[in-house]
């Protein structure tokens, strides 16, 4: 199970380096675009993000 879970985190920063590796003034932008949001969109998008994420599991799986 361990082994699953350092899989599934080392290709997770793999997937997250993508972005910023091809097009870091794009990603500057992003964030600096996402330091402008209140809280509460952020929580949503949070949320959604994390719906979407078991969603996609259940599928999987």
């Amino acid at each position: 199970m361990w082994k699953d879970f350092l899989v599934a985190v080392c290709l997770m920063m793999v997937l997250e380096g993508i972005w910023p590796f091809l097009d870091p003034a794009s990603m500057r932008r992003a964030l600096l675009n996402i330091t402008e949001q209140e809280d509460q969109v952020l929580r949503i998008m949070g949320f959604i993000s994390m719906l979407a994420g078991v969603v996609l599991l259940h599928i999987i799986n």
